[in-house]
């Protein structure tokens, strides 16, 4: 039996009670805030995350990369930098599927801060893996702490590139990932 770490129900409850949240602490913000989302894992969660948004927003997204399979790199690279640059005295909230060691966040937050020199910039994640957290970073707003050190996947999270479009979040078991590895060498590479 597949263990479901997030059902969809779950993930709804959630991006309803941070959209709630983020609408209250953005309601009097002079200018539209504006929602990052950190592609490709996190467009699931940003796209319905927004829906619960309830003022003006502005949205945009980055692309980043730092995993190779099942493993974190250590190695980040932008692959896509923001497309609207008017972000001066504008809040940022950049949205992810996953904090885990911090390495992702701590960069962005530090390019986009450099970079376009917004008013401040809110952190959000679906799921904040604290057990492999290697840097300190401050997840203003997360919907699930994960304690263990468990390789997720549906809802954005992927192997290899698959399996983004599973409306759950799930802890897939060793003969999964041997399948999907045997799907991507297939379907994918």
């Amino acid at each position: 039996m597949r263990e479901v770490l997030l059902s969809r129900e779950q993930i709804e409850a959630i991006c309803k009670n941070i959209g709630h949240l983020l609408s209250e602490e953005l309601k009097d913000e002079e200018r539209a805030p504006m929602v990052v989302g950190v592609m490709k894992g996190g467009l699931n969660f940003t796209l319905d995350l927004i829906k619960d948004i309830d003022v003006p927003i502005i949205t945009d997204y980055v692309q980043i990369s730092s995993y190779s399979g099942t493993s974190q790199t250590g190695i980040i690279s932008l692959k896509k930098d923001l497309s609207i640059t008017d972000i001066k005295d504008r809040v940022v909230i950049l949205v992810d599927d996953v904090v885990d060691t911090g390495y992702s966040m701590h960069y962005l937050r530090h390019f986009l801060l450099e970079k376009y020199n917004p008013k401040r910039i809110i952190i959000c994640c679906l799921i904040n893996k604290t057990s492999v957290r290697k840097i300190d970073v401050k997840i203003d707003y997360s919907g699930y702490e994960l304690k263990e050190n468990k390789f997720l996947m549906g809802y954005g999270l992927d192997y290899k590139e698959l399996f983004r479009n599973v409306p759950y979040v799930y802890i897939p078991d060793q003969e999964e990932i041997d399948e999907y590895e045997k799907t991507a060498r297939e379907k994918v590479l």
